[in-house]
């Protein structure tokens, strides 16, 4: 094993901290065992680097590829940063990944680029079959004029094949091929690659670069990425188990031969929830059945018995299910209906029995999958073969595939029915969704850590590293945590006893005075900006609204709303100095935003932000305490409370970023307070790691002026006279 001074040379830029060195001896040793790694460090202090240096000089010594993984943007561009630092002090071959959709230069689906890529492929081919045809026929010319015997008939033989082949051309010139993977098949692509790794270079340079050339940038980099030493991509090319497939047999390894790295690997959770769950729409099931109409097949009339029967118990359900008036209130985004049972199957497996009048579900769900495969297979040929512009989905095999899922799976632990309505934005009619939503993400993570050799997860909220262990399927990992290595007089963390905003006391007027008293006190006595983070958009609001209207609050105020786009919002908010910015918990600005120095000195976290109540929350909970029986309250644990604290702490290190950084944290509600020891579950206090609760300083709401003054005024941060209580 290397020591931690081998790893200087990869730190061009800055001196690491003396935990970086801490944790990359660690990670190092973790490796060498072929052991997971759960790394938490707080925000600012070189996680990546710390990861990403120990992981990379493994995998050279045991050649290995290293993947680096976010579902954040912003990381994304530090991955980048970080990977070029280290090229300038080491050779490393690395390539920073993207799907097709976002690097194709035609604007196609990806069935239809499937299609193009296997046509063109064989164009190049029989026009390469052609040239060599053509060699030897004028090869055998030359034979037959120096009188050799047999050459004429031989040639004869070759002009034959040559007339099939061209016949093979024009059928293949005729239907679909990609102008720009055609170039990357017949040119020399030497130059791009000289060209991709002479620096880590970005999806977007790709594209430019390879559309000015008229190549397909996305096939070039596929073919790079073979025994690459780093990675940079998406959350979903490790997460969904089809791509990872696909995305390891394009980096020529099997899974054992790589490394996974995971930053803000607290999202893995949800992230692995949304690419498990499986849905069906109301359209799709339609069109399903208009493709049957057209099908010549004995297959098709039991394949519509099962269609049209689910289509029928579908639109039911959610007539049943929608309570009076609830259908004039749907709009654009999808509204979730209750149809689960907790004693029998749910309300649209009950439906979908009744219904049906075929010979048998299991059998005709299977003829209709059988046929499904068949239309696929035909929809493929006719647009390779040019008999259709674009390549058609099979809507009978989309809705075959999912109904054999909800039978089999329906009444699984972990799988949750849902049934969902919207509004059409064209027709302005309600059509519905049924759903299986996945509760427990180990059951698509936990094969993947199981596969790859090795993987590392990091953040600044891990812990407590048990419940991701549970929740993700991970078999005795080494555990690390490292706190903020800056001066602790330079920041101050405050939980001050504010009313507590539980929902039902969210409208009480005393309390928004309350609350409001603090907010204007925090921002009054901040030199420089103030980060306000609440339960939701509506509360970010309300409290906006508050501030606005006293006169006590002078300073620029800005609303981040839903829909809004991050970095616009920020660039607004850091743009000058002395700004309050009101947004979400829940919204993107919480975490994978930085705020450093200047750009916010003071950040509140007002309430305790329990995500929104709703059933898919409920059925995460009741599928965790069913999982995890012999644990107490663990669906409340590990649904509501750690994920929520989670948050908390992501948003609460958004300041404090450097070691010459300063600021003032704040935790406004009582149940952050010592006093919640007294509020069973609802005190969460006691959720925060030991030496964050030790920071923990409880401040009442009329001296927390005094308390913001004393701090900022010691380090003398006020650009003039600080202000008078």
């Amino acid at each position: 094993m290397s020591t931690t001074g081998e790893y200087e040379r990869f730190f061009p830029y800055e001196e690491p901290y003396p935990n970086q060195r801490s944790a990359m001896a660690e990670i190092a040793e973790a490796l060498d065992d072929e052991r997971d790694v759960l790394l938490e460090g707080a925000p600012g202090t070189g996680k990546t680097l710390s990861a990403l240096v120990p992981a990379l000089e493994y995998a050279r010594r045991t050649d290995k590829t290293v993947v680096i993984t976010t579902n954040v943007h912003q990381q994304m561009r530090q991955f980048v940063e970080d990977a070029r630092a280290i090229t300038r002090e080491e050779p490393l071959r690395a390539v920073v990944f993207k799907g097709k959709s976002s690097m194709c230069h035609i604007d196609v689906e990806y069935q239809e680029c499937q299609t193009l890529r296997d046509t063109t492929r064989t164009l190049v081919e029989k026009e390469t079959e052609r040239a060599e045809l053509n060699q030897q026929a004028e090869a055998l010319l030359d034979r037959i004029r120096e009188g050799e015997d047999g050459a004429g008939e031989a040639r004869n033989t070759v002009t034959d094949e040559l007339d099939a082949v061209e016949s093979e051309l024009e059928e293949l010139r005729d239907g679909n091929v990609c102008e720009h993977y055609y170039n990357n098949l017949v040119g020399n692509t030497d130059e791009f690659f000289e060209w991709l790794f002479e620096d880590v270079r970005t999806p977007e340079e790709i594209y430019e670069y390879a559309d000015q050339r008229q190549l397909c940038g996305y096939e070039l980099l596929k073919e790079g990425m073979e025994a690459v030493d780093l990675v940079v991509c998406n959350y979903h090319h490790l997460l969904d188990p089809a791509i990872r497939e696909q995305f390891f047999r394009w980096l020529g390894r099997d899974p054992e031969d790589v490394v996974t790295v995971f930053d803000e690997a607290h999202n893995i959770e949800s992230a692995a929830r949304d690419h498990a769950s499986r849905t069906l729409t109301e359209n799709t099931l339609e069109e399903a059945l208009s493709e049957l109409e057209d099908a010549d097949d004995s297959r098709a009339q039991p394949a519509e018995n099962v269609l049209s029967a689910f289509l029928g118990a579908l639109r039911a359900t959610y007539d049943d299910a929608l309570g009076f008036g609830e259908r004039e209130q749907v709009g654009d985004d999808w509204h979730d209906l209750t149809i689960a049972n907790s004693d029998r199957r749910d309300d649209l497996t009950l439906a979908f029995l009744d219904r049906y009048e075929g010979r048998g579900i299991d059998a005709e769900v299977d003829l209709a999958l059988q046929l499904g495969r068949a239309l696929d297979r035909e929809y493929e040929e006719a647009y390779k073969n040019g008999q259709a512009t674009t390549r058609s989905e099979c809507q009978t095999l989309q809705a075959a595939e999912f109904i054999a899922a909800w039978m089999a799976d329906g009444g699984k632990l972990g799988q949750h029915p849902m049934c969902s309505v919207r509004r059409d934005a064209g027709t302005e009619e309600v059509y519905g969704r049924a759903e299986l939503y996945t509760c427990i993400p180990r059951e698509v993570t936990e094969t993947l850590f199981e596969e790859v050799n090795a993987s590392i997860l990091m953040s600044a909220t891990l812990r407590p590293f048990d419940v991701i262990e549970d929740v993700l399927g991970l078999s005795d990992p080494a555990t690390m945590a490292y706190g903020l290595e800056y001066p602790e007089d330079r920041r101050r963390t405050l939980a001050v006893e504010a009313p507590a905003l539980f929902s039902s006391e969210r409208s009480d007027p005393n309390t928004q005075s309350a609350v409001a008293d603090v907010l204007a006190d925090a921002t009054r006595f901040t030199p420089g900006n103030v980060l306000l983070f609440f339960p939701s958009y509506a509360e970010a609001e309300r409290y906006h609204d508050r501030l606005r209207n006293r006169a006590d609050v002078t300073s620029r105020l800005l609303l981040d709303e839903p829909g809004v786009e991050t970095e616009s919002m920020r660039q607004s908010f850091v743009g000058g100095d002395d700004a309050i910015l009101c947004t979400s918990l829940w919204g993107t600005l919480a975490e994978g935003v930085s705020f450093d120095g200047d750009d916010a000195r003071t950040v509140a976290v007002v309430g305790v932000p329990y995500p929104h109540l709703s059933e898919r929350m409920e059925a995460i909970q009741d599928a965790y305490d069913r999982a995890y029986a012999d644990r107490r309250e663990a669906g409340w644990r590990y649904a509501v409370e750690i994920p929520t604290i989670r948050k908390t702490r992501q948003a609460l290190g958004r300041v404090i970023r450097a070691p010459d950084d300063y600021g003032v944290r704040l935790l406004v509600d009582k149940r952050y307070t010592r006093a919640s020891a007294d509020m069973g579950k609802y005190g969460v206090r006691g959720s925060f790691p030991p030496e964050e609760r030790a920071e923990l300083v409880d401040v009442d709401p009329e001296k927390l002026k005094f308390a913001m003054l004393n701090f900022y005024a010691d380090l003398d941060a006020y650009p003039g006279e600080p202000p008078r209580p």
